[in-house]
């Protein structure tokens, strides 16, 4: 659990530091959403929504966004990525580049839908452009930080002990 929370708080600060410099047509890569959605596919729905909860009220702490948004949909997009888990019969080494660009588009495209229920001005077609782009960079992204977060999950894992 203090591995995951590491990992959580690594991707945090190099989401709000070095990759905010690191633009793709204006539009930063969503780092904590990527984490979370890996460690979901790895490790389930209660372990996606324990990350995407704590990764999002974080973010919403530290970045100065209206608190509770980013949380509520990490919780939820964690949730679903675990609970499609269990749908995966044959994993390919490209199941997580879609999956986590898929997710990443719906998580972002249900907080502006959120903030805009909530009085936030989100602008439509930013949103839009910024969900598809915000996909496609954490997409990019995921073969480099996969490795890192499966190892992560599995030194986290108990190890089973079997005695004669």
């Amino acid at each position: 659990m203090l591995s995951w929370t590491a990992v959580v708080i690594t991707a945090l600060v190099l989401q709000s530091t070095l990759f905010s410099q690191i633009t793709l047509a204006g539009v930063k890569p969503e780092l904590v959403y990527l984490v979370t959605i890996v460690l979901a596919l790895l490790e389930g729905p209660s372990a996606g929504a324990v990350a995407g909860f704590a990764g999002g009220m974080t973010q919403d702490f530290l970045l100065n966004q209206p608190k509770g948004i980013t949380a509520l949909t990490l919780t939820l997009v964690g949730y679903a990525v675990g609970m499609l888990r269990q749908y995966i019969v044959t994993p390919s080494p490209l199941l997580p580049v879609v999956v986590v660009a898929g997710a990443t588009m719906i998580g972002i495209l249900f907080y502006g839908i959120v903030a805009f229920l909530l009085g936030v001005d989100v602008g439509g077609m930013y949103l839009v452009k910024a969900a598809v782009l915000s996909g496609v960079y954490d997409a990019v992204l995921t073969p480099i930080f996969y490795p890192i977060v499966r190892r992560v999950a599995e030194s986290s894992r108990t190890k089973k002990v079997f005695r004669w």
